[in-house]
Protein backbone atom coordinates (compact mmCIF):
# COMPACT_ATOMS: atom_id res chain seq x y z
CA UNK A 1 0.00 0.00 0.00
CA UNK A 2 1.55 3.50 -0.72
CA UNK A 3 0.80 4.58 2.67
CA UNK A 4 2.70 2.47 5.48
CA UNK A 5 -0.18 0.25 7.64
CA UNK A 6 1.61 2.08 10.75
CA UNK A 7 1.36 5.40 9.22
CA UNK A 8 -2.51 5.06 8.61
CA UNK A 9 -3.54 3.71 11.59
CA UNK A 10 -1.83 6.55 13.47
CA UNK A 11 -3.05 8.94 11.56
CA UNK A 12 -7.13 7.22 11.67
CA UNK A 13 -6.56 7.31 15.71
CA UNK A 14 -5.72 10.58 15.55
CA UNK A 15 -8.63 11.37 13.94
CA UNK A 16 -10.89 9.46 15.75
CA UNK A 17 -9.62 10.98 18.66
CA UNK A 18 -10.52 14.60 17.18
CA UNK A 19 -14.02 13.49 16.39
CA UNK A 20 -14.80 11.42 20.44
CA UNK A 21 -13.59 14.88 21.90
CA UNK A 22 -16.19 16.91 19.78
CA UNK A 23 -13.48 19.00 18.26
CA UNK A 24 -14.43 20.86 15.40
CA UNK A 25 -11.60 22.00 13.27
CA UNK A 26 -7.90 20.56 13.59
CA UNK A 27 -5.20 20.08 10.95
CA UNK A 28 -3.95 16.44 9.35
CA UNK A 29 -1.23 18.07 7.98
CA UNK A 30 1.03 20.88 8.38
CA UNK A 31 2.44 22.87 5.80
CA UNK A 32 5.75 24.30 5.94
CA UNK A 33 7.10 26.61 3.62
CA UNK A 34 10.59 27.65 5.05
CA UNK A 35 11.61 29.11 2.14
CA UNK A 36 9.84 30.78 -0.78
CA UNK A 37 12.97 30.77 -3.45
CA UNK A 38 13.24 28.07 -6.04
CA UNK A 39 15.88 27.01 -8.12
CA UNK A 40 13.03 26.72 -11.38
CA UNK A 41 10.63 28.70 -12.18
CA UNK A 42 7.39 26.94 -13.19
CA UNK A 43 4.97 28.42 -15.64
CA UNK A 44 2.28 27.52 -13.11
CA UNK A 45 3.91 28.43 -9.95
CA UNK A 46 2.09 31.32 -7.80
CA UNK A 47 5.04 31.13 -4.98
CA UNK A 48 8.17 32.92 -6.46
CA UNK A 49 6.64 35.76 -7.41
CA UNK A 50 8.50 38.15 -4.47
CA UNK A 51 10.88 40.55 -4.56
CA UNK A 52 14.62 39.17 -3.59
CA UNK A 53 14.98 40.50 0.08
CA UNK A 54 12.01 38.24 1.10
CA UNK A 55 12.76 35.32 -1.10
CA UNK A 56 15.96 35.33 1.07
CA UNK A 57 14.16 35.16 4.22
CA UNK A 58 14.08 31.66 5.90
CA UNK A 59 12.28 30.12 8.75
CA UNK A 60 14.73 28.65 11.10
CA UNK A 61 14.80 25.20 12.51
CA UNK A 62 13.15 26.35 15.92
CA UNK A 63 10.57 28.37 13.74
CA UNK A 64 9.60 25.33 12.75
CA UNK A 65 9.55 23.18 15.52
CA UNK A 66 7.68 25.90 16.75
CA UNK A 67 4.96 25.28 14.35
CA UNK A 68 5.07 21.43 14.79
CA UNK A 69 4.67 22.19 18.58
CA UNK A 70 1.31 25.15 17.91
CA UNK A 71 -0.55 22.83 15.16
CA UNK A 72 0.32 19.02 16.63
CA UNK A 73 -0.48 17.67 13.16
CA UNK A 74 0.31 13.63 12.56
CA UNK A 75 1.75 14.36 9.05
CA UNK A 76 4.01 17.37 8.12
CA UNK A 77 4.98 18.16 4.19
CA UNK A 78 7.88 20.56 4.00
CA UNK A 79 7.59 22.16 0.53
CA UNK A 80 7.94 25.54 -0.81
CA UNK A 81 9.83 27.45 -2.83
CA UNK A 82 12.54 24.59 -3.23
CA UNK A 83 12.91 23.36 0.47
CA UNK A 84 16.81 21.63 -0.31
CA UNK A 85 17.80 25.08 -0.49
CA UNK A 86 17.78 25.67 2.71
CA UNK A 87 20.89 24.93 4.82
CA UNK A 88 18.93 23.72 8.01
CA UNK A 89 16.96 21.81 6.37
CA UNK A 90 18.46 18.17 7.38
CA UNK A 91 18.20 19.50 10.86
CA UNK A 92 14.45 20.32 10.73
CA UNK A 93 13.96 16.73 9.26
CA UNK A 94 15.48 15.13 11.68
CA UNK A 95 14.13 17.02 14.31
CA UNK A 96 10.72 16.55 12.96
CA UNK A 97 11.30 12.67 13.03
CA UNK A 98 12.15 12.85 16.28
CA UNK A 99 8.86 14.04 17.53
CA UNK A 100 7.39 10.85 15.64
CA UNK A 101 5.83 13.03 12.77
CA UNK A 102 5.64 11.61 9.44
CA UNK A 103 7.49 14.20 7.21
CA UNK A 104 7.40 14.45 3.38
CA UNK A 105 10.31 16.62 2.49
CA UNK A 106 8.77 17.67 -1.07
CA UNK A 107 11.82 18.55 -4.02
CA UNK A 108 11.93 19.36 -7.77
CA UNK A 109 14.81 16.49 -7.28
CA UNK A 110 17.55 18.71 -8.95
CA UNK A 111 19.65 18.91 -5.54
CA UNK A 112 18.29 15.37 -4.73
CA UNK A 113 21.37 13.47 -5.58
CA UNK A 114 23.55 16.12 -4.16
CA UNK A 115 22.02 16.62 -0.58
CA UNK A 116 20.68 12.62 -0.37
CA UNK A 117 24.04 11.73 2.24
CA UNK A 118 22.48 14.47 4.80
CA UNK A 119 19.30 12.00 5.21
CA UNK A 120 18.66 8.80 6.32
CA UNK A 121 16.09 6.57 5.56
CA UNK A 122 13.30 5.97 8.30
CA UNK A 123 9.35 4.92 8.59
CA UNK A 124 8.43 8.30 9.48
CA UNK A 125 10.41 9.72 6.65
CA UNK A 126 9.24 10.05 2.53
CA UNK A 127 10.59 12.10 -0.48
CA UNK A 128 8.21 13.82 -2.70
CA UNK A 129 9.13 14.13 -5.75
CA UNK A 130 7.57 16.79 -8.39
CA UNK A 131 6.71 14.86 -11.78
CA UNK A 132 4.16 16.69 -13.76
CA UNK A 133 3.54 13.84 -16.55
CA UNK A 134 6.22 12.15 -18.68
CA UNK A 135 9.58 13.67 -19.86
CA UNK A 136 7.65 16.32 -22.24
CA UNK A 137 5.36 17.23 -20.35
CA UNK A 138 7.11 17.54 -16.89
CA UNK A 139 10.00 19.96 -18.64
CA UNK A 140 7.11 21.97 -20.34
CA UNK A 141 5.38 22.38 -17.16
CA UNK A 142 8.46 23.32 -14.80
CA UNK A 143 10.12 25.32 -18.33
CA UNK A 144 13.06 24.01 -18.88
CA UNK A 145 14.58 21.09 -20.20
CA UNK A 146 16.34 17.97 -18.88
CA UNK A 147 14.52 18.40 -14.76
CA UNK A 148 12.79 14.89 -15.88
CA UNK A 149 16.12 13.05 -16.52
CA UNK A 150 17.68 14.42 -13.56
CA UNK A 151 14.73 14.07 -11.43
CA UNK A 152 14.37 10.49 -12.59
CA UNK A 153 17.49 9.68 -11.78
CA UNK A 154 17.67 10.90 -7.92
CA UNK A 155 14.25 8.73 -7.41
CA UNK A 156 15.84 5.72 -8.60
CA UNK A 157 19.32 6.62 -6.50
CA UNK A 158 17.27 7.27 -3.26
CA UNK A 159 14.99 4.51 -3.74
CA UNK A 160 18.74 2.18 -3.94
CA UNK A 161 19.97 4.18 -0.53
CA UNK A 162 16.59 2.55 1.34
CA UNK A 163 14.11 5.84 0.97
CA UNK A 164 10.46 5.61 0.67
CA UNK A 165 9.93 7.80 -2.70
CA UNK A 166 6.90 9.22 -3.75
CA UNK A 167 5.69 11.85 -6.61
CA UNK A 168 3.22 14.56 -6.84
CA UNK A 169 2.18 15.02 -9.98
CA UNK A 170 -0.02 18.41 -10.90
CA UNK A 171 -2.13 18.04 -14.10
CA UNK A 172 -3.34 20.97 -16.39
CA UNK A 173 -5.84 21.51 -19.12
CA UNK A 174 -4.97 19.82 -22.24
CA UNK A 175 -3.53 16.50 -20.26
CA UNK A 176 -4.67 13.58 -22.39
CA UNK A 177 -6.57 10.61 -20.13
CA UNK A 178 -4.26 8.05 -21.85
CA UNK A 179 -0.86 9.52 -21.65
CA UNK A 180 -1.22 10.63 -18.31
CA UNK A 181 -2.23 6.79 -17.31
CA UNK A 182 0.99 5.92 -19.33
CA UNK A 183 2.76 8.19 -17.33
CA UNK A 184 1.06 6.33 -13.96
CA UNK A 185 2.83 3.18 -15.58
CA UNK A 186 5.51 4.29 -15.80
CA UNK A 187 6.33 5.88 -12.14
CA UNK A 188 4.56 2.35 -10.74
CA UNK A 189 7.22 0.91 -12.91
CA UNK A 190 10.31 2.98 -11.38
CA UNK A 191 9.11 1.76 -8.34
CA UNK A 192 7.84 4.86 -6.66
CA UNK A 193 5.95 3.96 -3.28
CA UNK A 194 2.96 6.20 -4.27
CA UNK A 195 1.56 9.39 -6.63
CA UNK A 196 0.08 12.19 -5.17
CA UNK A 197 -2.01 13.78 -8.01
CA UNK A 198 -4.37 16.96 -8.41
CA UNK A 199 -5.46 19.62 -10.90
CA UNK A 200 -3.72 22.64 -10.57
CA UNK A 201 -4.91 25.51 -8.74
CA UNK A 202 -4.88 28.76 -10.75
CA UNK A 203 -3.06 30.96 -8.63
CA UNK A 204 -3.78 34.60 -9.69
CA UNK A 205 0.13 35.20 -9.87
CA UNK A 206 0.95 32.16 -12.06
CA UNK A 207 2.77 33.91 -15.46
CA UNK A 208 0.45 30.77 -17.02
CA UNK A 209 -3.07 31.54 -17.10
CA UNK A 210 -4.42 29.48 -20.14
CA UNK A 211 -3.95 26.03 -18.50
CA UNK A 212 -5.72 25.81 -15.32
CA UNK A 213 -8.44 23.02 -15.17
CA UNK A 214 -12.46 24.14 -14.10
CA UNK A 215 -14.24 21.59 -12.17
CA UNK A 216 -16.22 20.01 -15.06
CA UNK A 217 -13.02 19.28 -17.23
CA UNK A 218 -10.73 17.87 -13.66
CA UNK A 219 -13.89 15.44 -12.95
CA UNK A 220 -14.09 14.16 -16.42
CA UNK A 221 -9.92 14.00 -17.12
CA UNK A 222 -9.62 11.68 -13.92
CA UNK A 223 -12.72 9.82 -14.57
CA UNK A 224 -11.36 8.89 -17.97
CA UNK A 225 -8.14 8.68 -16.40
CA UNK A 226 -9.31 5.82 -13.28
CA UNK A 227 -11.10 4.05 -16.18
CA UNK A 228 -7.80 3.28 -17.89
CA UNK A 229 -6.46 2.34 -14.69
CA UNK A 230 -8.83 -0.27 -13.12
CA UNK A 231 -7.30 -3.26 -12.63
CA UNK A 232 -3.60 -2.09 -12.68
CA UNK A 233 -3.17 -1.49 -9.09
CA UNK A 234 -1.70 2.34 -9.09
CA UNK A 235 -0.58 3.55 -5.42
CA UNK A 236 -1.98 6.84 -4.56
CA UNK A 237 -0.74 8.47 -1.05
CA UNK A 238 -4.33 10.19 -0.90
CA UNK A 239 -7.82 8.60 0.41
CA UNK A 240 -9.43 6.70 -2.07
CA UNK A 241 -12.54 8.87 -1.33
CA UNK A 242 -10.61 11.91 -2.55
CA UNK A 243 -9.72 10.02 -5.59
CA UNK A 244 -14.09 9.57 -5.79
CA UNK A 245 -14.18 13.15 -5.33
CA UNK A 246 -12.40 13.75 -8.20
CA UNK A 247 -14.11 11.76 -10.53
CA UNK A 248 -16.94 13.94 -9.55
CA UNK A 249 -18.48 11.25 -6.74
CA UNK A 250 -18.47 13.04 -4.13
CA UNK A 251 -20.26 16.40 -3.10
CA UNK A 252 -17.61 18.05 -0.59
CA UNK A 253 -17.05 21.06 0.24
CA UNK A 254 -13.65 22.58 0.99
CA UNK A 255 -11.86 22.05 4.82
CA UNK A 256 -8.99 24.43 4.29
CA UNK A 257 -8.22 24.32 8.11
CA UNK A 258 -7.19 20.61 7.60
CA UNK A 259 -3.69 21.66 5.99
CA UNK A 260 -2.43 25.00 7.63
CA UNK A 261 -0.09 26.44 6.39
CA UNK A 262 3.25 28.54 7.69
CA UNK A 263 5.68 30.68 5.63
CA UNK A 264 8.28 32.90 6.47
CA UNK A 265 5.16 35.46 7.02
CA UNK A 266 2.85 33.84 9.25
CA UNK A 267 0.25 31.27 9.28
CA UNK A 268 -1.36 32.07 5.60
CA UNK A 269 -4.78 32.32 5.81
CA UNK A 270 -7.25 30.41 4.44
CA UNK A 271 -5.46 27.61 3.38
CA UNK A 272 -2.14 26.80 1.43
CA UNK A 273 -2.95 27.67 -1.87
CA UNK A 274 -5.09 31.39 -0.96
CA UNK A 275 -2.89 34.15 0.49
CA UNK A 276 -5.68 36.37 2.07
CA UNK A 277 -3.54 37.85 4.95
CA UNK A 278 -1.82 36.03 7.89
CA UNK A 279 -2.17 35.10 11.53
CA UNK A 280 0.68 35.35 13.58
CA UNK A 281 -0.39 32.01 15.59
CA UNK A 282 -1.76 29.11 14.66
CA UNK A 283 -4.34 29.38 17.22
CA UNK A 284 -5.47 33.11 15.72
CA UNK A 285 -5.44 31.03 12.55
CA UNK A 286 -7.97 28.91 13.63
CA UNK A 287 -9.87 31.14 16.06
CA UNK A 288 -9.84 34.30 14.06
CA UNK A 289 -10.45 33.37 10.16
CA UNK A 290 -13.84 33.61 8.57
CA UNK A 291 -13.52 30.38 7.46
CA UNK A 292 -17.20 30.40 6.10
CA UNK A 293 -16.48 33.17 3.72
CA UNK A 294 -14.20 30.37 1.88
CA UNK A 295 -14.59 27.86 -0.37
CA UNK A 296 -16.41 26.27 -3.67
CA UNK A 297 -19.22 28.35 -4.07
CA UNK A 298 -18.75 31.02 -1.24
CA UNK A 299 -15.50 32.56 -3.07
CA UNK A 300 -15.11 33.38 -6.58
CA UNK A 301 -11.03 32.64 -6.26
CA UNK A 302 -12.15 29.01 -4.77
CA UNK A 303 -14.57 28.29 -7.78
CA UNK A 304 -12.71 25.63 -9.73
CA UNK A 305 -10.14 24.27 -6.82
CA UNK A 306 -10.21 20.63 -6.08
CA UNK A 307 -6.89 20.41 -4.58
CA UNK A 308 -5.83 18.19 -1.97
CA UNK A 309 -4.75 20.63 0.11
CA UNK A 310 -8.54 21.71 0.80
CA UNK A 311 -10.22 18.82 0.08
CA UNK A 312 -8.33 15.75 1.17
CA UNK A 313 -8.77 15.91 4.99
CA UNK A 314 -12.79 16.31 3.85
CA UNK A 315 -12.60 12.89 2.58
CA UNK A 316 -10.41 11.46 5.49
CA UNK A 317 -13.02 12.70 7.84
CA UNK A 318 -15.67 11.21 5.73
CA UNK A 319 -13.95 7.97 6.00
CA UNK A 320 -14.29 7.86 9.59
CA UNK A 321 -17.89 9.01 9.07
CA UNK A 322 -18.46 6.30 6.29
CA UNK A 323 -16.46 3.23 6.92
CA UNK A 324 -17.89 0.86 4.68
CA UNK A 325 -18.09 3.73 2.09
CA UNK A 326 -14.40 3.97 1.82
CA UNK A 327 -14.18 0.44 1.75
CA UNK A 328 -16.37 -0.09 -1.21
CA UNK A 329 -13.93 2.43 -3.34
CA UNK A 330 -10.85 1.17 -2.04
CA UNK A 331 -11.63 -2.14 -3.61
CA UNK A 332 -13.45 -1.06 -6.43
CA UNK A 333 -11.89 1.90 -7.20
CA UNK A 334 -13.43 5.30 -8.24
CA UNK A 335 -16.86 4.97 -9.77
CA UNK A 336 -16.23 5.86 -13.82
CA UNK A 337 -19.79 5.27 -15.46
CA UNK A 338 -22.60 6.00 -13.27
CA UNK A 339 -24.00 9.78 -13.78
CA UNK A 340 -21.77 12.65 -11.97
CA UNK A 341 -22.95 14.28 -8.32
CA UNK A 342 -24.55 18.08 -8.88
CA UNK A 343 -21.86 20.52 -9.11
CA UNK A 344 -21.97 23.15 -6.44
CA UNK A 345 -23.78 26.61 -7.43
CA UNK A 346 -21.42 29.59 -7.68
CA UNK A 347 -24.66 32.15 -7.58
CA UNK A 348 -24.15 33.36 -4.46
CA UNK A 349 -20.31 33.64 -4.29
CA UNK A 350 -18.44 37.05 -3.64
CA UNK A 351 -15.97 38.42 -5.30
CA UNK A 352 -12.53 37.76 -5.72
CA UNK A 353 -10.33 40.56 -3.70
CA UNK A 354 -7.04 40.96 -4.07
CA UNK A 355 -4.13 42.16 -1.72
CA UNK A 356 -1.23 40.92 -2.59
CA UNK A 357 0.72 44.05 -2.95
CA UNK A 358 -0.08 45.35 0.37
CA UNK A 359 0.91 41.96 1.42
CA UNK A 360 4.23 42.68 0.27
CA UNK A 361 4.22 46.27 0.93
CA UNK A 362 3.85 45.03 4.67
CA UNK A 363 6.62 42.23 4.67
CA UNK A 364 8.82 44.76 3.12
CA UNK A 365 8.60 47.13 5.73
CA UNK A 366 8.72 44.44 8.78
CA UNK A 367 12.38 43.32 6.65
CA UNK A 368 13.57 47.04 6.71
CA UNK A 369 12.54 47.79 10.24
CA UNK A 370 13.99 44.79 11.69
CA UNK A 371 11.03 43.61 13.31
CA UNK A 372 10.35 40.25 14.51
CA UNK A 373 7.14 38.27 14.28
CA UNK A 374 5.50 36.90 16.44
CA UNK A 375 6.23 33.52 17.64
CA UNK A 376 4.19 30.75 18.84
CA UNK A 377 5.17 28.38 22.17
CA UNK A 378 8.90 28.12 21.88
CA UNK A 379 10.99 24.41 22.40
CA UNK A 380 14.76 23.27 22.33
CA UNK A 381 16.64 21.80 20.47
CA UNK A 382 19.28 19.29 21.87
CA UNK A 383 19.19 20.90 24.95
CA UNK A 384 19.69 24.55 23.68
CA UNK A 385 17.83 27.43 22.03
CA UNK A 386 18.21 27.39 18.41
CA UNK A 387 18.50 30.42 15.75
CA UNK A 388 15.13 32.60 16.84
CA UNK A 389 13.82 34.10 13.71
CA UNK A 390 13.76 34.47 10.07
CA UNK A 391 16.17 36.92 9.93
CA UNK A 392 18.61 35.06 12.20
CA UNK A 393 18.00 31.69 9.78
CA UNK A 394 18.28 33.92 6.66
CA UNK A 395 21.75 35.59 7.85
CA UNK A 396 23.07 31.38 8.33
CA UNK A 397 21.56 30.61 4.93
CA UNK A 398 23.01 31.35 1.38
Amino acid sequence: MAVPLMQAVRVGRYVVKQHLTGRKRYPLVLMLEPLFRCNLACAGCGKIDYPAQILNQRLSLQECLDADTEAGAPVIAIAGGEPLLHKEMPQIVKGLIGRKKYVYLCTNGLLLEKKLDDYEPSPFFSWDVHLDGDQVMHDSSVCQDGVYDRAVAAIRLAKSRGFRVSINCTVFDGAVPERLAAFFDEVMALGVDGIMTAPGYAYERAPDQEHFLNRQKTKQLFRDVFRLGKGKKWRFTQSPLFLNFLAGNENYHCTPWGKPLRTVFGWQRPCYLLGEGYAKTFKELMDDTAWEQYGTGAYEKCADCMVHSGYESTAVMDAVARPWHIAKVALFGPETEKPMVPEISLANQRPAEYGYEEQVQQQMERISTGAKPARGPRVRVNGRPAANTVSEAADAAD
